[in-house]
């Protein structure tokens, strides 16, 4: 059996947050987990676009990832 690795906790942890996200009419998608500890993520719905997207990523998807996960360096939007 393959030892879980920090890259493989980032889906969970994204479960997490999404209700947070689809209230407002938005999701987010992963698209990459680096082994540099970057995560990449796309903003959809409502939140693709949003004024306030850059503060939801940086405050709410890269905050609680990095609380959860320590070795998420950053996250970004593509």
């Amino acid at each position: 059996m393959a030892e879980t690795t920090w890259k493989d906790k980032v889906p969970a942890v994204l479960e997490k947050v999404r209700p947070m996200l689809q209230r407002d009419g938005g999701d987010v998608e992963l698209i990459e987990v680096t082994d540099d500890g970057i995560v990449k993520v796309a903003l959809r719905g409502h939140c693709h676009g949003c004024p306030m997207s850059q503060m939801t990523l940086k405050m709410g998807i890269e905050f609680e990832l990095k609380k959860q996960i320590p070795e998420v360096q950053k996250v970004v939007s593509i």
